[in-house]
């Protein structure tokens, strides 16, 4: 089973807003999913997350691979793969 870390979204149309998620890969974006760890905020400037840097550490040493976006959001707070 392939585990990836990535976004799900939330909100309203034209008002986004994210879950960070680990879920499996086959997975839909929006469907089933294993952990939240965290939560991103586009909307604010600047935009405005939360990691639960623990959770994290776990899961990329699980051998979870983050997105690309996600990937962006770990660098700014500090978690690096």
């Amino acid at each position: 089973m392939a585990v990836k870390i990535r976004l799900t979204r939330l909100g309203k149309k034209k008002a986004p807003f994210y879950r960070i998620i680990v879920a499996d890969s086959r997975s839909p974006r929006d469907g089933k999913f294993i952990e939240e760890i965290g939560t991103y905020n586009p909307n604010t400037d600047p935009s405005e997350f939360k990691v639960n840097e623990e959770l994290a550490k776990k899961w990329l040493a699980n051998g979870a691979q983050p997105t690309d976006t996600v990937s962006k959001i770990f660098k700014a707070a500090g978690i690096v793969k």
